[in-house]
């Protein structure tokens, strides 16, 4: 495997430093995304980048626990967690089979965490298996980590359909009602909010454009400048003529989205 791409969450500068030496030696393929110091700046960085391949993480930042991360965005890219000694951290390590480093850390044992590492991406069952093995350590620490919805049950008359969230091209409300447009041009009500939908939502595929829509990245195929500051977009399988727009307040917001 070639072109590695991992992301360093680390606060302390001589670590980094030492970091970035080590991967240099042991995975010369390895592109290094960038280092972030704070939990705030990884939620940032998170939605706002595509996700790295690898992530070497730190427990304690300048800002809190790096577990806190979990509580505010969805990380499915593995990690592979650094630290100074903690008899509680290990253990919890050790029993849920998860990565970690002993700081100092070695270039045998970074080496051996990052073949690891190449093992399971050749090995759907070993990355579900880190996947489980993460969530079962972080419910130690008293973390549940966030997620986003991957499907929705819907009530079309008579029967129940199932529509997949990577099927929604939007999603608007209308006299206090919210529907949901598939790629394949189906209506369905929905029984939630848009502002309960928008948090429920992956924010790196879906944005709330006004008070009235929240459209997946893919249903958008024009987007113009408008009046005051606002941006006039056309999505998939809306008439043109119905007028959407990106409000002023958000138009910034949506430009840093779309260009990511």
């Amino acid at each position: 495997m070639t072109g590695m791409k991992i992301l360093i969450v680390e606060d302390e500068p001589l670590a980094v430093k030492r970091m970035e030496g080590l991967i240099r030696e042991v995975a010369p393929d390895a592109e290094i995304l960038g280092k972030i110091d704070t939990v705030r700046a990884f939620v940032r960085w998170w939605q706002t980048h595509p996700a790295p391949d690898l992530l070497l993480m730190d427990i304690q930042l300048a800002d809190g626990l790096s577990f806190e991360i979990f509580q505010q965005v969805d990380v499915k890219t593995p990690v592979i967690f650094t630290t100074a000694y903690d008899e509680y951290a290990l253990r919890a390590f050790k029993v849920n089979s998860v990565d970690y480093l002993l700081k100092p850390i070695e270039q045998e044992e970074l080496a051996k965490a990052i073949q690891k590492f190449r093992n399971q991406r050749q090995d759907a069952s070993l990355q579900s298996g880190a996947s489980e093995n993460l969530a079962k350590m972080l419910e130690e620490f008293g973390i549940k980590p966030i997620t986003y919805k991957n499907r929705f049950l819907i009530k079309q008359g008579g029967r129940f359909d199932v529509v997949e969230t990577a099927d929604i091209m939007y999603l608007y409300a209308d006299d206090k009602v919210v529907f949901l447009i598939t790629n394949q041009n189906r209506k369905y009500v929905v029984d939630e909010t848009l502002d309960e939908l928008e948090s429920k939502l992956d924010p790196r595929l879906f944005f709330r454009v006004n008070r009235k829509y929240i459209t997946h990245l893919s249903a958008i195929e024009r987007i113009e400048p408008y009046f005051n500051g606002r941006l006039r977009i056309w999505l998939k399988h809306r008439p043109s003529e119905e007028e959407v727009s990106v409000s002023r307040e958000r138009a910034d917001s949506f430009k840093t989205w779309l260009n990511t």
